[in-house]
């Protein structure tokens, strides 16, 4: 699920210290917080932390942890008027309480999470049916990923040992941050829950014949622990940590299926989300600037996330309570800038019922519901929610890096948008085109068009984006594509994608025609009222030779409506 948090451990006990920018770190050996000690974020211009850095101790705090380079300090005190002390500071710029609750004893000298006993390895591995519907099958055919490619999982963990993700764990690139300071020692970016390793295998499980398979099974998964234990929360400190190192260690993507705890959203008009906000934007942009791409999960409460009126469910550490809120309060980090924002959608291609939306605040859908994936322990489960919905994306931009490794974040972001599959809107809260509208962004990401540059053995993509108009009630339309380099005949599992663009849809006819004049009926006219087809239909043409000119036709045998074949495609 779309975490709130989920998972704690302790992380290395020296600030993190960032000078050019790197992130070191120590043995954790703190001493244990008093009472009411709670944690703050001291905002500086970047490069200028020093001074605050000494007003802090002179202001009855202690540094826990430095990110110069983006000018934000991690600072622990139990005075109460702290933050205002901090703010009448000369060079400081925002100050602010990263939680509601006092730090816990564990933030001192945190455990490293126990390696679990592994089951014995699965013997089989079957085909899952989010892998299908984005395409990934088939991408497996031309390029599995780069082990040059490495994606960060910012999660409560994983599970180094799994039979399914050992050979894709890079250890030297994982660490924790939970606490709000980084922690490299072996074992730290164990899973203290089991979403994270879920998460991992869901980007990069080994195409080995045992378990599953990640969409992009050649690529490297580094775990940088996020989640504190017992409470589970993600808190900001953490996800600065992780960016920071994100960006410091070089990795290509990151995965972040969380929202930062413990707002659901923060609100730049309260001085301690202001300060939250101003942060986590820095950390984000930092790694951005070190040429990640940060993808993150859209959120499970069924939100519209352009039209923000309401929150009950925070703060989640202490005691919620409901407020008001609006849209220039923002869910972190998936609003914002440079985030690719996530939505999930259904087996059936419909938005998941617990999925957010919202205009221009999602970018691309994914499957998130019972999607199938590894937990620890070497054992495999099934689990929902966007955060299941990220790794698909996270997974497929590993893919796209793997292909071009020059691209740049922007360029990624791109080409994510770009390659999707449009998705038509699927009830009365979706607005937009099935180009783009606010339940799925640009589309369904398509991990085949990621690979895009070779062609699958015995088989191949062939697509017709030109737009053909389809008469009203009259007579039928054809848009065609040339077949060629394809061995024998045609699959009994031959995928015709189709997008009609079309009000009251129950008024046409579809069939594909093979080279020969058989057609295959693919939707008959009927009492659908609903507007646009966007679909994909199986079709067996085992007894058809592939090579040659296949045709999409389509009638409208009803009067009132009108639209076009906006563009379909044969997939062997």
């Amino acid at each position: 699920m779309f975490l709130r948090s989920r998972s704690r451990l302790r992380t290395a006990a020296i600030a993190a210290v960032v000078g050019a920018g790197v992130l070191t770190a120590a043995t954790p050996a703190a001493a244990a917080p008093l009472a009411g000690t709670r944690s703050y974020l001291v905002i500086t211009a970047p490069g200028a932390t020093a001074g605050a850095a000494s007003a802090v101790a002179s202001n009855s705090g202690t540094v826990w942890s430095t990110y110069d380079a983006i000018g934000v300090i991690v600072a622990h005190s139990g005075a109460a008027d702290f933050a205002a002390r901090m703010r009448a500071v000369s060079g400081v710029q925002k100050v602010g309480a990263t939680r509601t609750s006092d730090v816990p004893a564990e933030a001192a000298t945190p455990p490293i999470p126990a390696a679990p006993a592994q089951a014995t390895p699965a013997t089989t591995e079957p085909l899952r049916t989010d892998m299908t519907q984005i395409g990934a099958d088939k991408a497996w055919a031309v390029n599995t990923g780069s082990a040059a490619v490495t994606v960060g999982v910012l999660d409560t963990g994983v599970d180094d040992l799994h039979d399914d993700l050992r050979a894709n764990f890079d250890a030297a690139n994982s660490a924790s941050c939970a606490y709000g300071k980084l922690d490299t020692r072996a074992g730290s970016w164990r899973d203290t829950d089991t979403h994270g390793t879920h998460v991992a295998g869901t980007i990069a499980a080994a195409k080995n014949g045992r378990g599953m398979v990640g969409v992009a099974p050649g690529v490297k998964i580094a775990s940088v622990r996020i989640a504190e234990k017992p409470s589970g929360l993600f808190f900001p400190e953490n996800t600065i940590c992780a960016m920071v190192f994100s960006g410091d260690r070089g990795f290509e993507v990151t995965n972040n299926s969380y929202y930062t705890d413990p707002w659901l959203f923060n609100c730049p008009d309260n001085a301690d989300q202001d300060a939250i906000l101003e942060g986590v934007k820095r950390a984000v942009a930092y790694a951005e600037g070190k040429g990640v791409l940060n993808v993150a999960a859209a959120g499970n409460e069924n939100y519209n996330l352009a039209s923000k009126s309401r929150d009950a469910t925070s703060p989640n550490d202490s005691t919620p309570a409901t407020r008001t809120v609006t849209n220039s309060c923002l869910s972190v980090p998936t609003e914002v800038s440079g985030v690719v924002s996530v939505a999930s959608i259904t087996s059936s291609n419909v938005k998941s019922s617990f999925s957010n939306y919202g205009t221009d605040k999602i970018h691309i859908a994914a499957p998130g519901d019972s999607v199938y994936s590894t937990v620890p322990g070497g054992r495999y489960g099934t689990k929902s929610g966007t955060s299941m919905a990220s790794p698909h994306v996270a997974g497929v931009a590993a893919l796209l890096k793997s292909v071009d490794p020059t691209a740049t974040p922007a360029q990624l972001r791109t080409l994510l948008a770009t390659q999707a599959d449009d998705l038509t809107c699927s009830d009365t809260r979706c607005s937009g085109t099935t180009a783009k509208n606010n339940f799925f962004g640009e589309g369904r990401v398509d991990a085949l068009a990621a690979v895009g540059t070779g062609t699958p053995p015995g088989g191949g993509s062939f697509e017709n984006t030109n737009d053909v108009a389809i008469p009203d009630a009259g007579a039928a339309v054809t848009s065609s594509v040339t077949v060629s380099g394809i061995t024998g005949n045609a699959p009994a599992t031959l995928k015709v994608d189709v997008n009609i663009v079309h009000t009251y849809r129950g008024d046409l006819v579809i069939d594909l025609i093979a080279p020969d004049g058989t057609a295959f009926r693919l939707k008959g006219s009927g009492n659908d009222s609903a507007d646009n087809v966007v679909t994909t239909y199986t079709v067996n043409a085992s007894g058809e030779v592939a090579n040659g000119t296949w045709k999409l036709r389509v009638q409208d045998v009803a009067r009132a409506d009108t639209g076009y074949i906006d563009s379909w495609k044969l997939t062997f």
